[in-house]
Parts: structure tokens; C-alpha cells; sequence
């Protein structure tokens, strides 16, 4: 996702930690660690998440769309700016958050698709201290992928996206919109056109959208109905299928453990052996050799 925006000025200083560099489409994720002081931002075409890291509560100044808010933060506190409004903020002591960045025409776009109606006048509502659980969690969960040393996969970083984007419109959005829920799940003829692609790609980087459009749906639509359908989110099925191959090219042939981490789909050997001893519970150097 591009930072070079126009109309952005920054807080002052660099990011811990960030996505920019792993490709992720439609959402910017950073982890901040401030001394003591304040600053000014504004991003032209990104809604703006901020949660709380802080060990320790702080004392922070907020001024935005008109409204003057000052208060503790401590860790698990949100705050959410939508984009477009330019927002000052001062801090007394030293500050730790992570920064979650959603491109506005993406959140459009799946409201569009969601309810299936024009949703130009969407916009989000300005928070500035709240609590939320599930934001938190989702936050969370992007946090962890950023700290891994891997690149994490479309797939896993997309459907994060999409349940961040749909919380918020149903959440936080003005006007209020009712996003339909759909029973029943896909067609068995549907579930085996996907997991057969599944199979077929299982190399590669499959992304969220590739499998909605094959079906032609959402992305929100199919992840819901694909769950409904087999009892798991598409990126625990296609994490579950990676490491079975896994497993038949560590018993059959005698490939490295790097070279048999890429054809499965896994970007290094660490990542395969991470995610092998999580589903488990031995390394593949191990079930190799059992």
C-alpha cells in the first residue's frame, strides 16, 4: 500500500515496525514508539485506527473535527479517524501504539459488495477513546504477522482486511448500514471448484480475491459462505492443505527442507517449520525422521 500521499504529514518519527514493504493491498500497518511530544496528521484517503500498546497509561490531547478530547490511554484503547480529517495530538510521556490504515474506496467497495447498493455517503464516525474487542483482537492478529520474520500470507492479510472493513461499516459507519447475513453456505459443486483450485495452486501466493471471483461473489460473501460450507475459514483450509503436502514430500523424497518449504507455498524454512509444529506439534525435521 503507497504512502506517498500529498496530503499526509506524519507524526514525528519512524515506525517500529511496518507493513509497507510486504506487499499487503489495501491496509498499512505500523507499530509507533514516541517519546514526549505532539504532532499533526492527515490522511487524504485512508481511515485511520490507532491502538493503544502503552505499558503504562498516557496523558494524550486530541484535537480533531472541531472537538478537543483529553485523557489517559492505556493499552487496548482505540481511537478512529476517518479519513480526510486533519488531527493534532500531544503526549506527556512515552507513547506505543499500532497504527492501522484502511484505504477509504477500499471500505467502499466492500459495502458496495456487501449490501449491493450505492454507498457513496458512507463515512466513518470520529472515535476518540473507546473500547472495542473484536477491533482489538484484529489488531492484534496484524500485529503478530507484522512481527514475523516471513512474509504473511495474501490470503490470511486479505481476509483480516475484509473482517476489519466489515466491522467498521457495521460498527461505525454513518448512515447506519444492515449487512445481510447468508445461510447455508456454498454448493457442493462450489466447495470442490475451490478446493480443487486450492490443490492446483497450492504454490503459489492465492489471494482472497482470486478465490471469491472464481465464483463470482464478494470477498465477504465467500469467506461467510466457505466457513458456513466446511467449518473453517479458507485460510485454515489452505494452511491445513499446505502442510499435508508437507508431510508427503518430507516422507517420499529427499528435498531439503527449504526447497520443499517454497513448493508448498511457505516463504522460508522457518515459516514452514512454524506453522508445521503449530498443527503438530513436532518440527518437520522431526516427523522426517519418526
Amino acid at each position: 500500500m503507497k504512502t506517498n500521499d500529498p496530503h499526509q504529514i506524519q507524526l514525528t518519527g519512524l515506525p517500529i515496525l511496518s507493513s509497507e514493504s510486504q506487499g499487503w493491498e489495501n491496509i498499512l500497518v505500523e507499530q509507533f514508539h514516541h517519546p514526549a511530544g505532539e504532532g499533526h496528521c492527515q490522511f487524504g484517503d485512508e481511515h485511520t485506527i490507532c491502538l493503544s500498546l502503552a505499558p503504562r497509561p498516557v496523558r494524550l490531547l486530541q484535537i480533531r473535527g472541531g472537538k478537543t478530547y483529553t485523557g489517559l490511554y492505556g493499552k487496548g484503547d482505540i481511537a478512529i479517524m476517518p479519513a480526510q480529517m486533519p488531527f493534532f495530538a500531544r503526549w506527556e510521556g512515552e507513547d506505543q501504539y499500532l497504527q492501522i490504515r484502511l484505504a477509504a474506496r477500499f471500505i467502499q467497495t466492500v459495502a458496495q459488495e456487501t449490501i449491493d447498493q450505492e454507498t457513496d455517503r458512507l463515512e466513518l464516525c470520529s472515535e476518540f477513546r473507546i473500547r472495542d474487542p473484536h477491533l482489538e483482537s484484529i489488531g492484534l492478529l496484524l500485529l503478530a504477522e507484522l512481527q514475523q520474520a516471513h512474509v504473511g500470507s495474501r490470503l490470511y492479510i486479505e481476509s483480516l482486511a475484509n473482517v476489519l472493513a466489515v466491522h467498521l461499516i457495521r460498527q461505525y459507519a454513518t448512515p447506519n448500514l444492515h449487512l445481510p447475513i447468508y445461510e447455508g453456505g456454498l454448493s457442493q459443486r462450489q466447495v470442490v471448484q475451490i478446493l480443487e483450485y486450492i490443490e492446483a495452486y497450492l504454490h503459489e501466493d492465492i489471494k482472497l480475491t482470486d478465490l471469491a471471483t472464481l465464483l463470482g461473489m464478494s470477498q465477504f460473501h465467500f469467506s461467510h459462505l466457505f466457513k458456513q460450507a466446511t467449518g473453517i475459514t479458507p485460510y485454515q483450509y489452505l494452511l491445513q492443505q499446505r502442510i499435508e503436502r508437507a508431510k508427503q514430500l518430507l516422507k517420499q523424497t529427499d528435498r531439503s527442507i527449504t526447497e520443499i518449504a517454497f513448493s508448498c507455498g511457505f516463504s522460508s524454512h522457518s515459516h514452514l517449520s512454524k506453522q508445521f509444529r503449530q498443527l503438530t506439534g513436532i518440527t518437520p525435521k522431526a516427523y522426517r525422521t519418526n
